[in-house]
Formats: structure tokens, sequence, C-alpha cells
């Protein structure tokens, strides 16, 4: 194992890419902990130290994917999740607009104008985002706390300060993609996924830490006992796969004879990835989102739905929730994994080229088993993404470990994909180089 870290360092060409990727990353830390303008830097600290058992409710999931720089109200502060909701958005569309399933069938064309449109409109929730979080942070409403430090983040209310702060933000947002596409030209692995990767394993750290503190060490060792079966549980679920079995036949092209080998059609048990979980807890903030603009001035009397939201569907240990919560996962991983392959397609490319199955005829029988197949494998599937979603929630309920729970839900999700394929990258050039990969 060290000796094949050191043939990486050894190695000028990926040394090279290596010294390149963790460059930008930690330009985009640092980036992180620069405050926008017109941010009061000192009441942010304090209204964080305030806060320190992460109750910051609604808006917990865009600070995990911003590394903690939504909080902080830094240049980076929407991270990369303005990118995330345009892709999804994007990819999405596909199903609505024929013009972009056309683009997508035309090959390298095609997808470059798909992610011109991306880019374009990850500019525009940029805007929008930074414009709703610099709202809710001159109301007061970005932390629970009622100090008074918490109601006086922005130090200059006037158009041309916010503008400036919006402009900034988006810019910012403008920035860390170009960053992610940079890492994906000249690094190893994909820039954003790794951009995403570094925001949410920034948190670790502090997470465990709060932890120790708060709830004493013998709970922190339970915490990371608890983590190291939960990732060994998800890389055996994420690398687990159905090969279904492809045959070719033989064709004479010329003098040429193509075809005639075997492979597999491999369906991996979780094919939506992290997507539903987002999808599901972006639902979910919603109604707690209404409610909070909705909340009466002090000595008036709430409305009735307004207690019921704020009773149910805002606390994460509530069995409601924790419910609605699973059902959406599992609805949203049956709901993108219909979007994201097609039956029907994979199998006129298996008829084009003149692969089938073994025992399938070809045409709409295959694609009748492939379905089958893909909703069967589907189910257990949602439900371990479901359960892994719940586990920080689980925690909070059992092991009073709160939000600051690591191992769980999209993080947990993120960090084992995104690592699995980054070490894949790498092994796949040390073998190219030496033979011998950075696994045996």
């Amino acid at each position: 194992m060290f000796n094949a870290i050191g043939r990486i360092f050894r190695t000028p060409d990926l040394r090279r890419k290596l010294g390149f990727t963790l460059g930008i990353v930690a330009l985009f830390r640092l980036g992180s902990f620069i405050p926008a303008p017109f941010v009061d830097f000192g009441n942010v600290q304090a209204c964080l130290a305030a806060n320190q058992s992460g109750a910051a409710g609604l808006y917990d999931l865009v600070n995990l994917f911003s590394g903690g720089a939504l909080l902080q109200l830094s240049i980076f502060a929407l991270g990369i999740m303005p990118y995330i909701t345009a892709s999804i958005i994007v990819q999405l569309l596909r199903v609505v607009i024929p013009h972009f399933e056309t683009l997508y069938k035309e090959g390298q064309a095609g997808q470059s104008r798909l992610t011109q449109y991306t880019r374009y409109l990850t500019i525009a929730l940029g805007v929008l985002q930074s414009t709703t979080l610099i709202t809710v942070a001159r109301s007061g409403a970005l932390f629970p706390s009622s100090a008074p430090e918490c109601s006086q983040l922005i130090t200059n209310d006037a158009w041309y300060a916010i503008l400036l702060m919006v402009i900034t933000m988006t810019a910012g947002t403008g920035l860390i993609m170009w960053m992610g596409e940079l890492i994906t030209e000249r690094g190893i692995g994909n820039g954003m996924s790794l951009l995403i990767f570094t925001s949410i394993a920034a948190t670790f750290p502090g997470s465990l830490w709060a932890i120790g503190i708060a709830r004493g060490w013998d709970v922190f060792a339970i915490v990371l006992a608890i983590g190291l079966l939960v990732v060994v549980a998800v890389v055996f679920v994420e690398q687990s796969q159905r090969r279904i079995p492809v045959q070719y036949a033989k064709r004479m092209v010329g003098r040429r004879t193509y075809g005639g080998n075997n492979t597999y059609i491999p369906i991996k048990v979780n094919m939506a990835g992290v997507v539903p979980v987002i999808f599901a807890s972006s639902l979910l903030y919603l109604p707690a989102l209404i409610a909070q603009f909705n909340t009466p001035a002090a000595g008036e009397t709430p409305q009735p739905w307004v207690v019921w939201i704020t009773n149910n569907l805002t606390q994460g240990g509530h069995p409601l929730y924790m419910l609605m919560y699973f059902l959406l996962i599992v609805g949203f991983t049956y709901f993108y994994v219909a979007i994201t392959f097609n039956p029907d397609e994979v199998s006129e490319n298996m008829k084009k080229y003149g692969g089938f199955i073994p025992g399938i005829r070809a045409g709409r029988p295959t694609a009748e088993y492939l379905d089958y197949v893909l909703t069967r494998i589907t189910l257990p599937g949602s439900f371990y993404l479901g359960f892994i979603a719940l586990i920080p929630l689980i925690a909070f309920a059992m092991v009073g470990a709160d939000q600051n729970f690591p191992f769980g839900g999209a993080s947990i999700l993120i960090i084992v994909g995104v690592g699995l394929e980054t070490v894949k990258q790498i092994d796949a050039q040390l073998q190219q180089r030496h033979y011998e990969g950075l696994l045996r």
C-alpha cells in the first residue's frame, strides 16, 4: 500500500495532477472563510458559537454542501448547491423537453450545449439563492438564537450594499463551478464531486469534536464505532450490482469479424445515488420554510397550521417526520431511476449491434425483462437509502448526538462514493504506467 502511494508521487504526470487538485481544493476552502462585503464577521462568529449544537434547522443541508460557508456568510456561501440543483433540473427536463433529449443523444456536441445550459441555470439560481440568504440574514432568522447579534449580521442595508453582496455570492458560485471544471480537465477525478467531498469532509472533525465535548467521550467512541459500521455497509452496497449477461452475435463487415463476445449490463443496487435524499430533504424543508415566514410577531397568536408544521415537520426526531422522510426517499428513488435508466433504449441499442440476453428474445421482451429486474433491485436500494438517511435522526433520539452526527444521510453516501471513484481513477492511471495499481 505504501509502495503504491510512493509510486504516485514518483510519477511526474500523476504527481502534477494530484498537486493541482490539492491546490484548487485549498483555494476552495480558503474562500469559505472570507466574509462577503458588509457582513459583520464578529456577530456571525458569536452566533455560530451560540448555536454549536447544529440547530441551524432549515439550512443544515445547504450548510453541509457548502462546508459551513453558508452560515459564515462568506463569498462561497452558496457552495456547489446551485450547480447540483441546476444539473438535476436539466437532467429532469430531458423527459419534458424533446430538444434536451435530442441534444443528449447527439454525443459530445449535444452534451456541451447541455453543460452550457446548466451553467446559465447555475448563475440564475445563484442570484435567487443569494438574494434569499441575504433576506433571511437581514431578518435575523438565519440562526435560531435570540441573541441581539444574530439580528445584526449585515452592517449596511442600502440597496447598493445588498446588490454588491448578491453579485459577490453569485460570482463565488461561478468561481466554484470553474474550479470544479479545472479539476476535471487537469486534475484527478470529477471536479464537482471532489469539491462536494471536500465540503462535507471539512465538517467531520468539528462535528466529532462537538459530540465529544457536549455528550462525553463515551458517546464519541460509540459514534465512531457506528460510523465505521456504516462506512463498511455503504461500501458493500455501493459496490453491489446485478450483472445481466449479454451475448453478441458474430457479424461479417468486409473481411473482418465483429462481435461474438460475452459481456454484461451492470445494474447497481443503488442506481439513484444521493439524489433521492436531496430531493426528499428539500421537499420537507418547504413546509417549514413557509411556516417560518408566517411566524407571528411577539404577543400574537400563531395560526393552527403553523403550529402543526412547527411541532411535526421541523423536528428531525419526530416519528411523523421520519416516516415522511423515508417514504419520500423510496418514492424519489423509483422516480429518478425511471428517468435515468431507459430499458427501451438499452434494448434497442443491444438489438442494433446484435446483442441479446440468453433466454430472452431481442426487442420488447428484453425491455420488459430489464424493467422487471430494475424494479425488483430498486426496492432494496430505496430501503437502503432511506435507512442511511435516517441514521442521524435515529442517533438524535437514541445516542443524543443531535445534528452533529456526521455518519449518515447524504454526507456518508457522497464521501464513500466519491472516495471510491477517485481511488479507481488513481488506480487506473497507476496501472497504465507501472502495471500495478493502488489496490491489489
